[in-house]
């Protein structure tokens, strides 16, 4: 590719992004950038990483605005003809646009072959940030690489909070006795569960979301897969999101549709997750045997995303919140405002809690959530399940999410504290 291609594609990018912070809202994301940026430092390589569509360009960009920097993103047609060998072009025509730079963004650069090499050479004289949208990109060779040379940081579609800030609705402490700001508060949330954190969303509709997912199975799973049969894979995608909150097994999945050998199940089911479009939990067991077992439940990391492919899962509230709350744990993570894992609970009897955290050897908290806007519409069945489960894995914190319900339940001396989803997700 010429050197003069290459100059006029990073231009227009460069063009195009500086529109965008001009023309469009641009929200500051809810993470610790001055965390993330010191990464930059040491070891110098921060890769970005999270679902196509979620803002990772844009975090990048704000977390060295202030620098000189170089950006080129990858995942351009005008860069269909680039290859490995261009790579020290790139740097030229950096240093010919900008001069000599410090830090350069590679959006998406798994698109080309070989470029592990490249950012293990530019490694050497520069900060690098390199954004993802498959959680493999940095299982190959640049893992081998760079070794203790790079942190990863997963980006989540935008949380709650967040959504509000597009809003440029505030909430504060005080606001909690303010009938018409709750009331506000919980009108977001309906809209914010029904076209999720995806910021293109927000710009054009939903719409757009049926256009990201297209994407999303085409390029990040069925193209790096290599899946042929296609038409099998994309109703099977389809059907898994529907499952959100439910248990699934392998060799149900493989009735259903008629696919001969389980790994190939399992296989795009991995290929769904490393593209950040859903999260699978595990069973909470103490016997890591049973735990490996056992069913799994699945969550779509976008409840936009979920209403729109999934089968009728937009006409399901309660599978809906606790979707929503599964994702918000897993943000949590991701930003380190938790040290914790995530995992679900079920007895022999039946008995179920929907997430188990657990810190060390210690079990956290025990959360069940339901659709309910009043003690009467808790069920005692979600109440028994935590009862016994606090009781097997010796936990006193227990929690119920709700919809619009907020008090303590006390029962067998214990207390479970109930909290409304608004509530919980602005905490």
């Amino acid at each position: 590719m010429e050197l003069i291609e290459i100059k006029r594609v990073i231009t227009s990018q460069a063009e195009e992004i500086k529109e965008r912070f001009e023309k469009t809202k641009v929200i500051e994301r809810h993470v610790d950038k001055n965390r993330l940026k010191s990464y930059l430092s040491h070891p110098n390589i921060l890769a970005i990483l999270g679902i196509r569509r979620c803002g990772k360009s844009i975090l990048s960009i704000q977390l060295i605005k202030d620098e000189k920097y170089g950006y080129i993103n990858f995942d351009d047609e005008r860069l269909s003809n680039f290859n490995y060998k261009d790579f020290d072009k790139i740097l030229q025509a950096f240093v010919e646009l900008y001069g000599e730079l410090e830090y350069i963004i590679l959006d998406e650069p798994h698109n080309v072959e070989k470029w592990e090499l490249f950012v293990n050479r530019l490694r050497r004289t520069k900060k690098i940030i390199i954004t993802g949208s498959n959680s493999k990109m940095l299982s190959g060779e640049l893992a081998t690489f760079l070794t203790g040379r790079y942190i990863d940081f997963v980006l989540f579609p935008f949380s709650f909070s967040e959504f509000l800030d597009y809003k440029e609705f505030s909430f504060e402490e005080k606001d909690v006795y303010s009938i018409n700001k709750i009331g506000a508060a919980k009108k977001y949330l309906e809209e914010y569960i029904k076209i999720g954190g995806l910021p293109e969303a927000y710009i054009f509709g939903r719409e757009i979301l049926v256009r990201i997912y297209s994407d999303i199975i085409e390029k990040d799973i069925i193209k790096r897969l290599k899946i042929k049969s296609k038409s099998t894979f994309k109703e099977f995608a389809k059907y898994l999101i529907s499952l959100s909150g439910s248990e699934f097994t392998l060799s149900k999945l493989k009735n259903v549709f008629g696919v001969k050998d389980v790994h190939t199940l399992k296989n795009w089911i991995s290929g769904m997750e490393d593209a950040f479009l859903v999260k699978i939990l595990q069973r909470f067991s103490p016997k890591l045997k049973e735990q490996f077992i056992a069913p799994k439940k699945i969550y779509c990391i976008d409840t936009g995303l979920g209403n729109v492919i999934g089968y009728k899962l937009s006409e399901n509230k309660g599978r809906q919140i606790e979707n929503l709350v599964a994702i918000e744990l897993l943000r949590k993570m991701s930003y380190k405002i938790g040290n914790f894992e995530i995992f679900y609970w079920k007895d022999y009897q039946q008995h179920e809690v929907d997430f188990v955290l657990k810190e060390g050897l210690n079990i956290k908290q025990l959360i069940q959530v339901t659709y309910a806007s009043a003690k009467d519409e808790i069920e005692k069945r979600e109440i028994k399940a935590l009862l016994k489960a606090s009781d097997m894995l010796k936990c006193k914190d227990l929690l119920i999410v709700t919809w619009d319900y907020e008090d303590e339940i006390k029962v067998d001396g214990k207390i479970i504290k109930c909290l409304p989803l608004w509530k919980w997700l602005l905490s």
